[in-house]
């Protein structure tokens, strides 16, 4: 089985080469992808979270919300400041 990061760097890949399209047919929902394929589009993320769970198990997978370009999330870890 390959690698997270392998799966999920193909997936981005795919997203990457399909976003035009993608923003012109379903902009603000969220798309399935797995491993290198459009798996659906949906409405809401919880529905494409479901629906990859349900379709291919407990394995990489990416949804991710249709738009022109990546807003950046800015989190900090609960680990902060914490002394090792």
């Amino acid at each position: 089985m390959p690698e997270t990061h392998d799966v999920l760097d193909l997936a981005l890949a795919t997203f990457e080469a399909n976003r035009r399209r993608l923003v012109q047919e379903a902009p603000g929902k969220f798309v399935l992808i797995y491993p290198d394929r459009i798996a659906g589009v949906f409405d809401a993320e919880d529905d494409a979270l479901a629906q990859g769970y349900e379709r291919f198990g407990n394995v990489p997978f990416l949804v991710k919300e249709i738009t022109e370009t990546d807003v950046p999330i800015h989190m900090m870890s609960v680990l902060f400041g914490m002394e090792s």
